[in-house]
């Protein structure tokens, strides 16, 4: 059951963190989705799409993750006690991601 929190939890903050951007950048219709390496932006997303998608990919892959444990799909021998703490890694990495995009949005659009 700890799977199933862990995986709420953490599409609940990237939900959240996008609310939160979509009423800072209210006044963009469209915002950066990739940069160069020199740092120009090369395509840019309408401002819900682009910040629905990690949301979107949070709750596919934490959810797909905290199912197949929940359904009963064992893990390798000896990494039954590595479950949540993946998990957790896992929502902590998607959420350092999209903490990364919106400040590469700001950054851009300044």
């Amino acid at each position: 059951m700890a799977e199933a929190s862990i995986a709420v939890i953490g599409v609940l903050l990237l939900t959240l963190a996008s609310f939160w951007a979509d009423r800072r950048f209210r006044g963009y219709d469209r915002l950066p989705m990739q940069w160069s390496m020199t740092g120009a932006v090369n395509w840019t997303a309408p401002r819900r799409l682009a910040l629905a998608f990690t949301p979107a990919l949070g709750a596919l892959v934490l959810g797909a993750t905290a199912g197949a444990a929940l359904l009963g799909v064992p893990p390798r021998p000896g990494q039954e006690a590595l479950v949540v703490p993946v998990l957790i890694m896992m929502a902590a990495g998607l959420l350092a991601a999209h903490g990364l995009h919106l400040w590469l949005i700001q950054r851009s659009l300044r």
